[in-house]
């Protein structure tokens, strides 16, 4: 490329980082990783009704979770800055000024309930509803008149009325704008602010952006933006729209989909590599068949060209079984770390050296991080509540299941060592003289220790709650069992 790549990522702090916005950060981000370029974060705050500091907090933690760094923006500065819009509005007011003094913008003075009254006469005609220009011809006296009666006017854009605006989009190919059916987009409203469009564009210059990826929602904007860009006397950026996110009924991804936030991800117990792995395979693919990415190879392959114009299906099942490759990949130490705070947070008593010793049970068996919630917590619980009903072993008696944990523990009791070896080859060898199955036994044996119908392996399980737990857990059982005995 004959400049360096320079993209950004500019979100409204009116809420959450929706997954789909996550996604242009993270096309943005492997872009300008990929060339070598500059990834810059704009934080576009002109709404000042719905912006707020904890939404400003929330995108740049998602971002930071998911690892997406930016070179230049909040929090780290640039010189191109500063990167808060409502800290850039002298930038705004000196583009407009240049644009009303050479002709291309005009002052209207039309209130909103006149615009609404001819919005609502045209679509009452039939007619596509849209300003129609009547204060781009008025006359000087006209204006004065106007003024005069204290109505504060905005600044609209001189679209041209003739020809045609041809977006070359580096997804979609040429796409082509009649001018006509483009209006005269305020540029500045009554109150000094710029809108959207205008906006984006004087920072876009101003920060020498050399790409623009983003929603494709937005491509009915960049004809006007393009004419912005002309009238300023600046060659527009390269634009690459990318397709939206469906929901799996083929709607626009939503709340109603469920979870929608990356952080309604990370609470739940993705793991932020998973959650790029996946993202980029929103719409992207280095072939048919690769699924798997590191971040690495995925800065390494990613293209503009590989892009898929189609939507794209946000599919929870695929990321559930991504998810827990990612997980099974992790060094035990590792997901330690990582499960340990899931851990307290459900309000168990968890430590790190217990928790390690848990991972090899369950490592296999989860999909999310939080799925470790439910394999573990009677670990860390004194009481554990369970039907005694459960106790009973398959086609066995309430008397029948009481005598074979008296037996197992009794055994336990007086085996030499309580490691997973030597509980494995005893209970095996105690389901045989009891004749019992394996999981005759072993079902009322993991009921009594850890109140589930399924929990991690039995004998790794023993072993890390300890003798002395276990214990006191079939004792409590066997005080359940001699009830149910005496009621049959």
């Amino acid at each position: 490329m004959s400049k360096r790549v320079r993209v950004r990522f500019a979100p409204s702090p009116t809420g959450y980082l929706h997954v789909g916005a996550a996604r242009t950060a993270l096309y943005n981000w492997l872009f300008a990783r990929h060339h070598q370029g500059t990834f810059i974060l704009r934080i576009e705050d002109t709404d000042q009704v719905r912006s707020t500091e904890e939404s400003v907090g929330g995108i740049l933690d998602s971002l930071r979770w998911l690892g997406l760094d930016w070179d230049e923006g909040p929090e780290v500065g640039g010189d191109l800055g500063p990167y808060f819009q409502m800290q850039r509005l002298h930038f705004y007011r000196a583009a407009a000024e240049r644009l009303l003094g050479e002709k291309k913008a005009y002052f209207c003075y039309c209130t909103p309930e006149e615009l609404k009254e001819r919005r609502q006469t045209a679509q009452a005609k039939g007619e596509t509803p849209g300003y129609d220009r009547r204060c781009r011809y008025l006359s000087p006296w006209e204006r004065a008149a106007l003024e005069a009666e204290s109505r504060k006017p905005a600044l609209r854009f001189a679209m041209p009325l003739e020809g045609e605006t041809v977006v070359h989009d580096l997804v979609r190919g040429d796409v082509h704008f009649a001018n006509q059916q483009l209006d005269d987009l305020i540029i500045m409203r009554a109150d000094g602010l710029p809108t959207y469009n205008f906006a984006v564009v004087v920072d876009d210059i101003l920060m020498q952006i050399t790409h623009v990826i983003r929603a494709d929602e937005h491509l009915a904007n960049t004809p006007r933006q393009i004419q912005i860009y002309e009238a300023l006397r600046h060659t527009p950026p390269q634009f690459a729209h990318v397709s939206i996110i469906l929901g799996l009924d083929r709607t626009k991804l939503s709340k109603r989909h469920g979870a929608t936030s990356v952080t309604d991800y990370r609470d739940a117990g993705y793991l932020p590599e998973a959650m790029v792995n996946f993202l980029a395979l929103l719409g992207w693919a280095y072939d048919d068949k690769t699924e798997l990415f590191t971040r690495e190879e995925l800065i390494e392959h990613f293209s503009l060209e590989k892009v898929n114009p189609a939507p794209s299906v946000f599919s929870d099942e695929k990321l559930d079984w991504m998810n827990g490759v990612y997980i099974r990949q992790l060094e035990p130490d590792d997901l330690a770390e990582r499960l340990l705070p899931f851990l307290k947070k459900a309000g168990l008593e968890a430590d790190m050296e217990t928790v390690r010793r848990l991972v090899p049970l369950i490592q296999e068996r989860m999909k999310v991080l939080s799925d470790g919630v439910g394999l573990v917590d009677f670990f860390f619980k004194e009481e554990i509540a369970y039907d005694p009903e459960l106790l009973i072993g398959k086609k066995m008696t309430a008397p029948e299941s009481h005598a074979a944990l008296k037996v197992t523990r009794e055994r336990l009791e007086e085996l030499p060592l309580f490691d997973e070896e030597s509980l494995e080859k005893a209970l095996r060898r105690l389901a045989d003289d009891l004749s019992l199955t394996a999981g005759q036994l072993f079902g009322i044996i993991r009921m009594a220790v850890t109140g589930k119908k399924v929990a991690p392996p039995l004998f790794g399980t023993l072993a890390v709650l300890g003798r002395k737990r276990v214990l006191r857990r079939i004792d409590l059982a066997l005080e359940h069992l001699a009830r149910l005995a005496r009621s049959e």
